[in-house]
């Protein structure tokens, strides 16, 4: 007998979120390798934009999107392990205790990689991050290093994450990836109903945190 998809459950802004978010890195990634730096700049404003977004939508989206409802305890991540040492873990609206912590874990080294991005200089001075001004060639140079060892690392989490899909797919015959696309592992989507107004105060919210740490130096000028 096929074992049951898990019943995750995602709303329509978490998955375009989700898809977005691998849009941009791809073309972040694109842009920096073709040296359009321009289009790189654009492109981390995005990331920067869906990250504080992300964030809010921690608190004010739905169920499954909170933080609240896939941040763990540590003996719950352990109780998960073990569980899925044993080949029977638990199926989870959302995120598993695991998934959870390593949706922070990407978060985390997003922020810090954009953040970096925003002070780099390269190595002649003629390309830099909208906030190099505040700090000096030698720092921005140094942002620039950590930017790329983090992006790096980024990929080593992004590859970890599709080892993981793969794991759940092949092991137990569990699709996490069509409950991204669908909404449901089982098919359907998530309504939005009730979410739009939630969403706007977010996009307004987001759009104007971004456009305040972009234009930081210019404003501190």
């Amino acid at each position: 007998m096929r074992p049951q998809d898990p019943p995750a459950d995602w709303d329509i802004v978490t998955r375009l979120f989700h898809w977005l978010l691998v849009a941009l890195l791809a073309f972040s990634w694109w842009s920096g390798e073709q040296h359009e730096m321009e289009w790189h700049r654009y492109s981390g404003y995005g990331i920067l934009f869906l990250i504080v977004f992300r964030i809010y939508w921690g608190f004010a989206g739905s169920r499954t999107a909170r933080f609240g409802s896939f941040l763990r305890s540590p003996a719950a991540v352990g109780a998960y392990a073990r569980a899925l040492a044993r080949g029977a873990p638990p199926a989870s609206a959302g995120h598993n205790p695991l998934g959870g912590w390593s949706v922070i874990a990407m978060l985390a080294a997003l922020f810090a990689m954009v953040g970096a991005g925003l002070f780099a200089v390269d190595v002649d001075g003629f390309e830099s991050g909208p906030l190099a001004d505040l700090v000096s060639f030698d720092q921005g140079r140094a942002a620039a290093e950590v930017h790329e060892v983090i992006f790096n690392g980024l990929l080593a989490l992004v590859a970890l994450h599709i080892l993981a899909i793969l794991f759940y797919l092949l092991r137990f015959r569990r699709n996490l990836v069509r409950p991204m696309i669908a909404g449901r592992a089982a098919g359907g989507s998530v309504s939005a109903g009730g979410l739009f107004l939630r969403l706007l105060a977010g996009i307004a919210a987001a759009g104007a945190i971004t456009w305040i740490i972009v234009n930081a130096a210019q404003m501190l000028a």
